[in-house]
């Protein structure tokens, strides 16, 4: 009796069509060392033919690992998270794992679902990029005893394994930029305060500044959402001969240089913006602007290798990563 055309194809299918046995078979499949490349390759071709497709859950149920992971970011609408997450995509299939995304909206009860979510899904790993270090997530995570990695996160005195570039340089190098370029009243602007991140950058900022003999009142810092109230601060910046200007990250950049265009300023003549992430060493924008790079393709390969070695091995001490930082200069 010839195979059910409506039954997916079983190991026993490819092991009678190849004249192989089933263990040989699924070592072959799963290109174990013990089988020679030439059988591997013919075993393989056969079941691509025949229309295999592995049984991740049975594999699961056996190993008790659905090589699965999950990443929690807070929303594809912004390009970082996007880019981040193809780069730890194209890490982690390397490995054979499947990436499982879900977006937090930097929302501490969106960000919880997302964990149960994960949870519920029995993945191997988790990398979070945490809203708040009070998030209920964050405690969901450690009380499961699941393998998770922070993502541009550091809490200190935390046993969490954690990667994340050096911000306080970035922002170091950032007002050095400015000041270098011949400005002399500069502020950072950002549009919330980013847990960890705002601060670290702030503080490397306002260090390279008064490294540089710059005055504390010429050194300006705000924290704003509204549009109205951004022109605005920008606006009473400009007439008080404020020149240069850091946002938090590239999308902000962007969002300023916008608002003051279409305001009837000129950038860089009126203000020069510079931003951090350095997007644009990813994808393609028409309006350059300078940046700090924070080396994503780094963060995603050691993130993917934390969570690696935290899965195969629990009792590992935690390992906190700081990526170096360099300034991208675009300026014409």
């Amino acid at each position: 009796m010839g195979k059910d055309p409506n039954r997916p194809v079983i190991l026993q299918d490819i092991a009678k069509a190849t004249g192989y046995t089933i263990n040989t078979v699924s070592r072959a499949l799963k290109d174990k060392d013990d089988i020679s490349r030439e059988t591997c390759a013919y075993i393989q071709r056969v079941a691509r033919e025949m229309g295999y497709v592995r049984n991740y859950l049975a594999s699961s149920l056996r190993s008790g690992r659905t090589k699965t992971l999950a990443m929690i970011a807070g929303s594809m609408m912004n390009p970082f998270y996007a880019i981040l997450m193809d780069l730890i995509q194209r890490e982690a299939v390397q490995y054979g794992y499947t990436l499982f995304i879900l977006c937090s909206q930097d929302d501490p009860e969106t960000e919880l679902k997302a964990v149960q979510m994960a949870l519920s899904r029995q993945v191997d790993g988790i990398l979070i990029t945490p809203c708040s270090f009070e998030s209920p997530a964050l405690s969901l995570l450690r009380e499961s005893h699941i393998p998770f990695v922070l993502l541009s996160r550091f809490q200190e005195g935390s046993r969490d394994d954690c990667v994340y570039c050096n911000d306080e340089e970035g922002g170091y190098l950032a007002a050095r930029h400015l000041i270098e370029t011949g400005h002399r009243k500069v502020a950072m602007l950002t549009h919330r305060q980013v847990v960890f991140s705002s601060r670290k950058r702030f503080t490397g900022f306002r260090q390279a500044c008064l490294d540089a003999g710059i005055p504390e009142e010429d050194i300006g810092y705000a924290c704003l959402q509204d549009p109205d109230e951004i022109l605005a601060q920008l606006k009473a910046w400009i007439a008080a001969g404020f020149n240069g200007l850091f946002s938090f990250c590239d999308v902000e950049a962007w969002g300023t240089i916008t608002l003051l265009e279409n305001n009837g300023f000129r950038v860089p003549d009126d203000l020069h913006v510079i931003g951090f992430d350095n997007i644009l060493g990813y994808i393609n924008f028409t309006k350059p602007i300078c940046s700090v790079d924070c080396h994503l393709q780094d963060e995603a390969r050691i993130a993917i290798e934390l969570i690696r070695n935290r899965i195969h091995d629990p009792s590992l001490p935690p390992q906190q990563v700081v990526i170096p930082v360099d300034f991208v200069s675009r300026c014409r």
